[in-house]
């Protein structure tokens, strides 16, 4: 509880932590760059809602404009700085808050992407450390309200994934571990790079699709030909993933060369993966118009994660000889909608 935490994001994936944390008793400080989201926390606290009523909380965690960083001088130093910033913003982000941390203090990539190495590069690889949500999913829609838009206890699986670089499990990690349990499961893990990259799959099949069709997560699943380039995204993800020697766990539930057969179009893996997401559809575990984080930054205006998510796949598929045609493909689709030069709609992926 005498750790000092600050968490440098405050949006749907920080503020859900960072708020659970405060609201659970640890000494927490949000930082964010949208002023009238720190300004409704301060003066309301933050809402974070749930599929259910009973997941309700109003958080009260101390936040912070990134222009007033420099007051944490006159405190006790950082012991965990999470960083949950969007990919493009790591570096800048790790370095604001790497002048505050105390001499055994660490820094969290609490995001989607592989942002560990640009963090050890401005800290160090041995104050560098993985959190992975890795079924959370949440949106932050007004100043100081975030939703969780998928069912508490929906999976069997672990929610978070926490890990060292180097594989072990320390004495930090298991804290670490330990302090995002309150908020909701959580896993130490011994292969942080086969779970980040398994992750990266996940979030290459969805996050990409929703920006450049404008569809919410379930009207993807719906639309035959979108669902089946998602499957296939991931499926490509997998291989290429193979093909570097990652260690890959689990992709939406399913293992991860059943994926790949899918997505290479294997009729019983293909029909197993697809019967299990029109299955979802009939449950509550996702909110009807939950959007993935790049959907969200498209209706926002923002610049999307693409070139850190499907550009990575594409890039290390070109690297180690196994193509990701598909990413290649949705990356220059979801520039032409981000720069405005077409609308996102679903025939804009039809043809790939």
């Amino acid at each position: 509880m005498s750790k000092r935490i600050a968490v440098i994001g405050a949006g749907a994936i920080g503020g859900y932590t960072g708020g659970h944390l405060a609201h659970n008793g640890f000494d927490v400080t949000l930082i964010d760059p949208w002023p009238a989201h720190v300004e409704t926390i301060r003066k309301d606290g933050l809402a974070i809602e749930g599929v259910t009523q009973e997941e309700f909380i109003c958080a009260r965690p101390r936040a912070m404009h990134l222009t007033e960083v420099q007051e944490l001088a006159k405190h006790k130093p950082i012991d965990i700085a999470m960083v949950a910033v969007k990919s493009y913003d790591t570096v800048w982000a790790t370095l604001l808050i790497s002048q505050y941390l105390a001499a055994d203090g660490y820094v969290v990539s609490l995001q989607n992407c592989m942002n560990e190495e640009r963090i050890a590069g401005v800290v160090g690889w041995d104050k560098t450390v993985g959190a992975i949500p890795a079924l959370l999913g949440a949106e932050l829609y007004a100043p100081g309200r975030v939703r969780r838009t998928g069912a508490k206890g929906a999976s069997p699986y672990e929610v978070y994934r926490v890990g060292e670089v180097h594989g072990r499990i320390t004495r930090r990690l298991e804290e670490l571990a330990a302090m995002i349990g309150t908020v909701d499961s959580v896993k130490p893990t011994t292969n942080l790079w086969g779970e980040r990259w398994s992750k990266l799959c996940v979030n290459g099949m969805a996050n990409g699709v929703a920006a450049a069709t404008g569809l919410s997560g379930n009207d993807m699943n719906r639309d035959d030909k979108v669902r089946r380039l998602s499957i296939r995204l991931a499926g490509e993800g997998v291989r290429v993933g193979q093909a570097l020697g990652y260690q890959l766990e689990h992709i939406r539930m399913h293992e991860p060369e059943t994926i790949a057969r899918a997505g290479e179009g294997d009729p019983a893996a293909l029909d197993e993966v697809e019967s299990a997401i029109l299955a979802a559809l009939n449950s509550n575990t996702r909110s009807e118009l939950a959007r993935p984080s790049m959907g969200q930054d498209m209706l926002k205006g923002r610049r999307t994660e693409i070139d850190f998510i499907n550009g990575v796949i594409a890039a290390k598929g070109q690297e180690v000889g196994c193509p990701a045609p598909s990413h290649v493909k949705l990356i220059s689709a979801v520039k032409e909608v981000e720069s405005g030069k077409i609308p996102a709609r679903p025939e804009n992926l039809y043809a790939i």
